[in-house]
């Protein structure tokens, strides 16, 4: 730059278009996995900002429509939702400008009930956000049925004069393990995050029809980026690896899953067989309720074999003992399984092993001999 500020080279016209090419072609492979359009899709750094921008957003449509009636806006959402989720509506809390209702899953089912959902819902609720999946017991979440019943709710209450309800569903666990489609779900806003379909570590939001039906307001003011809803230069090569990672979920999607739910099973199947009835609990198994096919969170019980501990005697296994931005929560048990009926005593010995789209039943076989040696030596039994 010879000593001089601002004399960078300008990247060449056809470079910036280039860019701007791939963006698009990025967007367009995003909005085809999910089965939206791509208009309605807003990169963003990853889960947690897109799970926070749908609440900033919500709160901030709220003040603008009701500012004259001085109400408080209310949110509603369920137990076992990531700490993204649940962090930012305590703040709220916490801040006295608004007021949540956390919704407890049902101990029967894993499942955030529709019933119960719906039940919590008042003049003022603004939002319901239920995660499509849940990240620690792969339960499925009844999201379609929430999607009808807030929309029949919603036209009783444009006929009192009530605001709309929007929904949100954080869809991040389940996408590249089952097919995603917004049409389906009936949603307002889906999280997406890149890494757990194989991409990096990159995100995005989905809003139905954005702008139009379906507000969103920026946290950021900057340069115009994303259509000023997410302004930012735009990090080009990890947009690039998101929606190749799209295009791969697209066209494998029924493969992949076809492959991840038989080695789960067999990985159940052979604990089942190594440890008795009396010692494996499987916490992540709930009748009649689906789940996603790559999780399976187990107990194996014994006063000596918390989670933690059987992990460090373990010389071949990698896994965490409940989400992995808990694992520095130490013995204490899993928030997420104590929500869903779980005892202490069991979910404190909680594992949580993910399969993945190389696992193979060879690598099952090794896991569950480390896990086995491992019980044995704090047993003292080896």
């Amino acid at each position: 730059m010879n000593g001089e500020r601002g004399r960078w080279p300008q990247l060449p016209l056809s470079s910036t278009r280039k860019a701007k090419d791939i963006i698009s072609a990025a967007r367009e492979s995003l909005a085809k996995m999910i089965g939206g359009k791509p208009e309605d899709i807003i990169f963003t750094s990853g889960g947690t900002e897109s799970n926070n921008l749908v609440i900033h957003s919500v709160l901030q449509h709220f003040h603008k429509v009701h500012a004259s009636e001085g109400a408080t806006p209310h949110f509603v959402t369920c137990t076992v939702e990531h700490d993204s989720i649940r962090l930012p509506l305590e703040h709220l809390v916490e801040e006295q400008v608004a007021a949540v209702t956390f919704v407890p899953v049902s101990t029967v089912t894993g499942q955030a009930e529709a019933d119960d959902i719906l039940a919590a819902v008042r003049p003022a609720t603004c939002l319901v956000t239920v995660m499509l999946a849940n990240n620690e017991t792969g339960v499925i979440m009844p999201i379609p049925e929430l999607s009808r019943r807030v929309a029949a709710l919603n036209q009783q209450r444009a006929a009192s004069g009530l605001p709309g309800v929007l929904l949100h569903t954080d869809a991040s666990q389940a996408l590249g393990k089952q097919r995603v489609d917004v049409r389906d779900l009936g949603v307002d806003f889906l999280t997406i995050v890149g890494h757990k379909f194989y991409g990096p570590r990159i995100g995005a939001l989905y809003v139905r029809g954005l702008g139009k039906h379906t507000p969103l307001h920026p946290m950021l003011f900057g340069g115009g980026q994303e259509r000023s809803f997410r302004p930012g230069t735009e990090n080009t090569p990890m947009i690039a690896g998101l929606g190749k990672a799209a295009e791969l979920v697209t066209e494998n999607c029924e493969a992949y899953e076809a492959h991840m739910r038989d080695i789960r099973d067999y990985l159940e199947e052979r604990l089942a067989a190594e440890f008795d009835k009396k010692t494996i609990h499987f916490n992540s198994q709930f009748p009649g309720t689906e789940r996603l096919c790559n999780t399976c969170n187990f107990s194996i019980r014994g006063p000596q074999l918390q989670g933690r501990l059987v992990l460090a005697q373990c010389r071949t296994l990698l896994a965490s003992v409940g989400a992995a931005c808990h694992s520095d929560h130490g013995d204490r048990p899993s928030p997420v399984l104590l929500s869903c009926g779980i005892p202490s005593d069991v979910a404190r010995n909680a594992l949580r092993l993910s399969v993945g789209r190389s696992t193979t039943r060879a690598d099952v076989d090794l896991v569950v001999q480390d896990l086995k040696q491992a019980v044995a030596r704090l047993e003292g039994k080896a």
